[in-house]
């Protein structure tokens, strides 16, 4: 399969980039480079810089390398930000990929899997959030996440294009060559780890008053290469219908938890500051999976925390600037 990555400069996409070429396919990497890496590009894809709102470029790119399937994962992704800027989550992540979609109608690509959020939910209803529940985002990142998921749907109904929703909790750990680096981060583990190498003083805790036990957010972490597997499902199964998954570890762990178990991997102390809560955060965020282990076999290989920060903490003390 020719497959096209929007944004497969970035975290998640350079690991999806890496996992497809290994499976036998042919990757393309499309990315502007605002936030990606061209060094985390794999030598044997194809990078075309450029961004999907360039509805010329996304239509030659498609055309010419005769792509079977778009992954689309070039967008914002800091909810607090989200907040203080909601036009520039609208922007990118919702108006700019309908370009993309107009080149591909013309292109007569009739696939794309996109990179979705738990951020829909907003506040669960219920302990495991699974894909029927309510979508009340609480944020503009997941209001932008959620709206271009309907804009998929008319896609559907309107040109027949076939979609994957994957709504990520929280993308974590490192796969053997390819790591996080983002600049500003704002991903908790990341930032921890920081931390432990100096160039942070300490971790901030954003609210230490949630109906949580010790009081701090509960996120679900799942590690990027099982990510990375669930796309490859999720791509072998887009003939006929359009699906929605969630994915994550389904077990919720505090911040101070992750803390701790950084603490444990590393070995070293690391400094909090405890500060206020950040507008739209969601006291806990925990997923149902069941759905797609059911319907397409994906099962995780690495849901313990300690493993993934361990994944996590193998590359940051190998790329302690990332990939500068």
């Amino acid at each position: 399969m020719n497959i096209l990555i929007t944004g497969g400069a970035g975290y998640i996409g350079c690991v999806l980039a890496e996992s497809c070429l290994e499976a036998g396919h042919e990757v393309v990497v499309f990315d502007n480079l605002v936030m990606g890496h061209r060094e985390a590009v794999h030598p044997d894809a194809r990078l075309v810089v450029g961004d999907v709102g360039d509805r010329d470029l996304v239509e030659a790119t498609l055309r010419q390398s005769e792509i079977d399937a778009v992954v689309h994962m070039a967008g914002f992704v800091d909810p607090g930000e989200s907040m203080s800027d909601p036009g520039k989550y609208f922007r990118n992540n919702t108006c700019r990929p309908v370009k993309m979609l107009e080149a591909m109608v013309a292109a007569g690509t009739g696939r794309i899997l996109f990179s979705s959020s738990c951020a829909v939910y907003g506040n669960p209803l219920t302990e495991l959030i699974a894909e029927d529940h309510p979508k009340q985002p609480t944020n503009a990142y997941g209001s932008s996440k959620l709206m271009f998921e309907r804009v998929l749907d008319w896609y559907d109904d309107v040109y027949g294009i076939k979609h994957a929703a994957l709504r990520y909790f929280n993308a974590a750990g490192a796969s053997r060559g390819k790591g996080e680096d983002h600049e500003p981060e704002s991903h908790l583990i990341p930032l921890v780890l920081k931390t432990v190498l100096g160039q942070l003083d300490f971790v901030e805790i954003y609210g230490s008053d949630y109906p949580t036990p010790d009081g701090t957010c509960i996120r679900d972490f799942i590690h990027i290469e099982d990510l990375a597997r669930a796309h490859l499902l999720a791509l072998d199964n887009l003939d006929e219908d359009s699906i929605h998954y969630n994915l994550g570890n389904g077990r919720g762990y505090s911040v101070r938890e992750v803390i701790e178990s950084a603490r444990r991997v590393t070995g070293k102390n690391i400094r909090t500051r405890e500060t206020g809560r950040r507008p739209g955060d969601p006291a806990r965020l925990v997923a149902s999976s069941r759905k797609i282990s059911a319907e397409l076999g994906w099962s995780q290989q690495q849901p313990d925390l300690d493993a993934i920060i361990g994944s996590a903490w193998e590359w940051h003390s190998r790329h302690p600037r990332g990939y500068a």
